[in-house]
């Protein structure tokens, strides 16, 4: 999700003896200003113990990285894998995985991976072009029902083999050349397709472990990955802990010697743990909590996040399958005081889908705030002030933002349209599961761009595309995000794009954008390495404890 997008659950309480114990060190931190104490204050004067502790939100759906969709999951992934390409996270730039070098064709569709000869699996074996060929192979099968197959649709042949149009692989663009050669060919230019072999659905998986152990693969026990860290414990709704992988290739440029993942639902819990100095780094903080943290804690860090906060319609149930509602309901929505009186740490409210920063990209405007056309579209669909609609849920998972961001809409919806909606919070693998099997009205969502480029927000909602999650398509629009994958020159996709997304904001609105996310992270000043970016990516590869 993408999001808090960031597809959030987890541990549900803490026991009644580490509420006292943290309650008592919270309050004294308040009281002198802010912690900085913890379990690594202890090693001042002394070297650090090089352990690294944070709050991930929830409990992974999944730790295979071919199946996985939420940024929790991909977070773990980040340390257990690595693809062909990795990304540097201070500037998002394509840097060397377990390819060493790759060259592109003058076209710009074929591309050749080398891949280094050091880089071993975890049990010690060498991670080769087979490796990645039958992979990439598994995510597209369709038995492996990956909701993120399509982002191998680039690759020659790729969408017409995932949807069985094609049953001899052979014909799909990804050869082995030779051991530590992987050539893979494209259906169209695609300038960011190092950002593609850079994401975790691309990431390799090791074969005889997956065909050994089934879906029991990513136990601790049976795991095999070639990331930096290795799996070590996994306990359900509690934590995942990984430790230094020592046979990874760049293994001298991993200062930490374990991480400790904590699934830790309730931002109060985090924010909690984090103040007490039981966790070094959250994701999010409590929304009562920003005014007091904003432009007052050096240890609080809110910077630009390439992503947006927004609602699904269920465009197969009705009255959602009408237009007109979908129209009326978020133009009844002022997202403006969302922005300014809930959220409060300069989240900017979303008309467009696609956010802004993108370079050489302008969305299109989308619907403004206005109560009297709304009343009116709800009119025009047979329900003058209200009458005669049925009462729709809004579904999200656990997480006490998504909750105030439901509240306030269920009551602009009833003062100004006289619209009745119910909340319904579940926890975040049901909560996917429903949105995935269309068992819902309006639900919850939120994404955040794989890649720096308008198509990463838009082609999700191709017709039955395994992200769109909205029961809607429509072949105009299908066909617009097919053209613009087969145009090289910028200025035109951009003007493809923008007619895409003028149907999906303007003309057909599945989805009701509501903001546009920024990061908000809290780090203890003894973490360095870590670095800030537009994607919230971080491999921990660099990150370190320091002496303080």
């Amino acid at each position: 999700d993408f999001a808090f997008a960031r597809r959030m659950r987890g541990e549900k309480a803490m026991n009644k003896t580490f509420r006292s114990a943290a309650a008592l060190a919270l309050c004294a931190c308040l009281a002198a200003g802010g912690c900085s104490g913890g379990k690594n204050e202890a090693k001042r004067g002394g070297a650090p113990e090089q352990v690294f502790t944070f709050s991930n939100g929830t409990e992974p759906e999944t730790l295979d990285p071919g199946k996985m969709t939420g940024i929790p999951e991909a977070n773990i992934a980040l340390a257990l894998f690595e693809g062909l390409v990795a990304l540097d996270h201070r500037t998002l730039a394509p840097v060397p995985g377990v390819a060493e070098r790759w060259e592109v064709s003058d076209d710009g569709k074929v591309w050749t991976f080398f891949l280094r000869k050091n880089a071993r699996w975890s049990n010690g074996d060498p991670v080769t072009a087979h490796d990645f060929h039958y992979s990439w192979k598994r995510v597209l099968e369709p038995e492996t029902a990956s909701r993120y197959a399509y982002q191998a649709y680039y690759i020659r042949n790729g969408a017409a083999y995932n949807r069985g149009d094609l049953k001899d692989f052979r014909q799909v663009g990804v050869k082995v050349v030779d051991t530590y050669t992987l050539r893979v060919e494209l259906e169209n230019p695609t300038p960011f397709f190092t950002d593609i072999a850079a994401f975790h659905t691309l990431f390799p998986v090791h074969k005889k472990t997956v065909e050994k152990y089934g879906d029991r693969w990513t136990r601790p026990e049976n795991m095999v990955s070639n990331g930096p860290f290795l799996l070590k414990d996994w306990k359900p709704r509690d934590r995942v802990v990984v430790v230094k992988n020592h046979t990874y290739w760049d293994a001298g440029a991993v200062k930490l010697e374990k991480v400790v993942i904590l699934a830790t639902e309730d931002e109060n819990t985090a924010f909690n743990m984090y103040e007490a100095g039981e966790t070094e780094w959250i994701r999010t903080v409590p929304l009562p909590q920003i005014p007091r943290l904003k432009d007052k804690r050096k240890d609080f860090h809110i910077t630009p996040f390439l992503g947006i906060y927004y609602y699904l319609f269920n465009t197969t149930r009705k009255p959602l399958d009408d237009t007109r509602v979908r129209k009326a309901l978020d133009m009844a929505v002022d997202k403006a005081k969302i922005c300014e009186y809930v959220l409060k740490a300069g989240q900017q409210p979303a008309a467009a889908f696609v956010p802004p920063g993108i370079p050489g990209y302008t969305s299109p405007p989308g619907p403004p705030y206005d109560v009297k056309r709304a009343r009116q579209l709800l009119a025009e669909a047979g329900f003058p002030d209200g009458k005669g609609f049925p009462r729709l849920t809004i579904l999200f998972n656990t997480h006490e933002a998504h909750k105030s961001v439901a509240e306030v809409i269920q009551q602009m919806w009833n003062q100004n349209l006289n619209v009745r909606v119910e909340l319904e919070n579940k926890e975040w693998k049901i909560y996917l599961k429903e949105r995935e099997t269309l068992n819902y009205d309006i639900a919850r969502a939120g994404w955040i761009g794989d890649y720096v480029d308008p198509n990463t927000f838009l082609d999700m909602f191709v017709t039955g595309g395994g992200n769109n999650n909205t029961g809607w398509g429509l072949k105009r629009f299908d066909d617009l995000i097919a053209a613009a994958a087969g145009t090289f020159d910028p200025g035109e996709r951009a003007k493809i794009f923008r007619e895409a997304e003028n149907i999906l904001i303007n003309e057909q609105m599945p989805v009701m954008p509501i903001y546009y996310y920024v990061n908000m992270n809290m780090i203890k000043p003894w973490v360095k390495g870590f670095h800030f970016n537009v994607r919230d990516y971080h491999t921990l590869k660099g990150v370190y404890i320091a002496p303080h």
